[in-house]
């Protein structure tokens, strides 16, 4: 997509430049980085997160001069050798590499010069992460307003939407870009990005999405503990719905698979039980005291060995999430024009993406030819 068409060349070559997936060697110092960075981007700081404190007391009591002339003698010596070393050995490996601070300034201009001391040319991002983190938060609202169509794939918990997105070229996968699977129980044993760093990896994500139509997964304002950009949030109540339609012993088997099978390779059966007896206990309010009690107590005994997977699932399905499913789905009913087994959306969006390529436009919501609503 091409979005913020008017913008100044500076921007424009900084949208490029998000959009190529050129890496980039991040000098901020690593609080800075965990606070939010950009894909491709690797941390290699000039300064320590303690020499940067020291410099900016520095700074605050003595002024400028005093800062830099600190911060020279902190990073001298084999400090400074070893630091340039690393830098120049991440250039040996992405020649193509720009180099940023956070405003594009000092710091990446040391880091140019001396590179270029030990033979090593490597371009500044203009602007440095601020502009970059300013651009992407104006992708993200200009792509929320395009005359692009959206679609959004909805379906009860366990219909394996996340698997028909991820299977789709036309689609973005929100909840692998939060790495998080969106409900009470989808958490991973890893953190979550910042939200800083989830929107500028949407935001380049979209860059990079070169297709007529774009399909997301339907999705709370929230999904773990990060927050969807309001305008997509806003954008996603309004677009129409592909409905993916399964039985409940498919969604039983599929979540069964995912969230105990698959999910035991990576932890001991004591702590992901631990994990998901929390999850429940999180939405326990909304459960109800007594079927809290009688699918808690399913789960235990499942990862005792004293019963099935298969029960606590679903009894969680059929007594909480497909109730709460269906109540909001009876206030969506107006928007749901295609709904289907899973290779029956497949076709119906890989054929919406077909006709938006061939004639330079897409189906949205209410468009004359777009598919009516049919079971599958």
């Amino acid at each position: 997509m091409q979005p913020l068409p008017n913008e100044p060349l500076e921007a424009r070559k900084n949208l490029a430049l998000l959009k190529s997936g050129i890496a980039l060697l991040d000098v901020r110092a690593p609080q800075e980085f965990a606070k939010g960075h950009l894909p491709n981007s690797l941390n290699l700081p000039i300064l320590s997160d303690a020499e940067r404190q020291a410099v900016g007391t520095a700074y605050k009591q003595h002024g400028s001069e005093a800062a830099t002339a600190l911060g020279h003698e902190l990073v001298s010596g084999s400090v400074k050798s070893n630091r340039v070393q690393t830098w120049a050995d991440y250039l040996t490996r992405e020649p193509a590499a720009r180099v940023m601070c956070w405003r594009g300034g000092q710091r990446s201009q040391i880091a140019q010069q001396w590179l270029a001391e030990q033979g090593h040319t490597v371009q500044r991002v203009p602007g440095g992460y601020k502009a970059l983190r300013q651009l992407c938060i104006r992708v993200l609202n200009a792509a929320a307003q395009s005359q692009q169509p959206w679609w959004v794939v909805a379906g009860r918990t366990g219909v394996q939407k996340t698997v028909l997105i991820r299977g789709i070229p036309a689609a973005i996968d929100l909840e692998g870009l939060a790495h998080h699977r969106g409900s009470a129980f989808g958490g991973y044993a890893d953190e979550q990005p910042t939200p800083a760093t989830f929107e500028n990896i949407l935001a380049v994500t979209y860059l990079q999405h070169n297709h007529p139509i774009l399909v997301l997964e339907d999705e709370s304002r929230t999904i773990g503990r990060l927050a969807l950009p309001e305008s997509w949030h806003a954008r996603m109540q309004t677009a129409p719905l592909a409905l993916l339609e399964a039985d409940l012993f498919e969604r039983v088997a599929h979540i069964v698979q995912e969230y105990v099978t698959d999910a035991l390779m990576k932890e001991s059966p004591d702590v992901l039980a631990a994990r998901y007896r929390d999850a429940l206990s999180r939405i326990s309010r909304r459960l109800g005291g007594a079927t809290y009690q009688d699918i808690d107590k399913l789960l235990v005994q499942a990862f005792a060995g004293q019963g099935s997977h298969e029960a606590w699932v679903e009894a969680l399905l059929s007594r909480y999430y497909d109730p709460m499913y269906d109540y909001q789905l009876a206030r969506k009913q107006s928007r749901i024009e295609f709904r289907g087994n899973m290779t029956e959306v497949q076709a119906f969006l890989a054929d919406l993406a077909s006709h938006a390529h061939a004639d330079g436009r897409g189906r949205d919501h209410g468009h004359a030819d777009a598919a009516p609503a049919q079971t599958p």
